[in-house]
């Protein structure tokens, strides 16, 4: 009886490995969805659409974009949190829905970290830290030289509180060792004409939305956020050539749900990163403000660790919430 037991046990486990090696051979069978946790016309979405198409090519099957908006991208991020492993559903998440999103949210229906499996980095947003055209700083430096003589006498505008935006410049005022008074509005565009007019004196900006006011004469840029000059704003320094160590980006990149098998795992990063360096790829997103990224699953999975980690101590640093 015992024979037969384990005879059956082992034919089981047989089975279910053989089973387990067909599906990843014939991975993917049916069209793929993946999940947009914004709106649609936003910047993720807008990226998920532009991946999209060639993504599928090379996988083999259509990939189908599904948006499922709310509560900052938890809603959707959660649905593939409990999604079945099986490639099926995968997620375009970012920053806010993986490093900075479980700091601010205590309550959240998912881990970040146990709860999904990290497929590939696929892209970063760098900001641009613009200035009134009125401002005495032409530079980083005279910046941060320019807010120590002023203390507690400047302010910078967000797009909210605990969004990237505040962050980016709580993260700036920590390394620069400045006092800044915090003004936060619904969104970076509303902000703007104050900042033109002078009644703001900093924002952090993604590119894609500051740097036309730059190329209209409205607004002065200093820098960039990214640790190494962008291909996008080609002709501006980093912040990091003055504060070493000052990067800020929001990252772009693909999950699937925990217990993804691992030759499934390894197909879509790789369909990711051939997708990635196409042309007309590369040329969509960067013309969305967006630095396309190659990587490997624990390449990605060792920088959201790392930026988690990041944004975790500068949330409690300055006693940041979401309210």
């Amino acid at each position: 009886m015992l024979r037969r037991n384990l005879l059956r046990a082992v034919l089981g486990c047989m089975s279910f490995a053989a089973c387990a090696a067909i599906q990843a051979q014939t991975y993917p069978a049916k069209p793929v969805r993946l999940i947009v946790p914004f709106p649609a016309g936003g910047a993720t979405d807008i990226f998920a659409r532009a991946l999209s198409q060639k993504l599928g090519e090379k996988l083999g099957q259509s990939l189908v974009v599904e948006n499922r908006p709310g509560a900052g991208g938890t809603i959707g991020s959660d649905a593939v949190a409990k999604a079945v492993p099986d490639g099926y559903t995968l997620l375009l998440a970012t920053s806010s829905t993986h490093s900075i999103g479980p700091s601010l949210n205590a309550r959240m229906p998912y881990d970040a970290v146990r709860d999904f499996s990290p497929i590939a980095h696929v892209g970063n947003a760098p900001s641009i830290m613009l200035v009134p055209n009125g401002s005495p700083a032409h530079s980083v430096k005279e910046w941060i030289a320019y807010a120590k003589a002023n203390p507690g006498k400047l302010n910078y505008a967000s797009s909210g509180n605990g969004t990237i935006v505040q962050l980016t410049a709580e993260l700036f005022k920590s390394q620069a060792g400045v006092f800044l008074v915090h003004i936060p509005y619904k969104g970076t565009a509303l902000a703007m004409p104050d900042l033109i007019s002078g009644k703001v004196d900093v924002i952090f900006d993604s590119l894609p939305t500051g740097l036309p006011h730059v190329r209209d004469g409205r607004l002065r840029a200093l820098a960039v956020t990214t640790a190494k000059r962008t291909p996008l704003a080609p002709d501006l320094p980093t912040v990091a050539e003055v504060l070493p160590g000052y990067e800020s980006n929001t990252w772009f990149g693909l999950f699937g749900p925990k217990g993804l098998p691992t030759d499934v795992l390894t197909k879509v990063n790789t369909a990711a990163n051939q997708a990635l360096a196409d042309p007309e790829v590369k040329d969509k997103l960067a013309r969305l403000g967006i630095d396309t990224v190659r990587s490997t699953p624990q390449q990605f999975a060792d920088m959201v660790s790392a930026d988690t980690t990041k944004w975790k101590e500068i949330i409690a640093e300055r006693k940041i919430t979401a309210d």
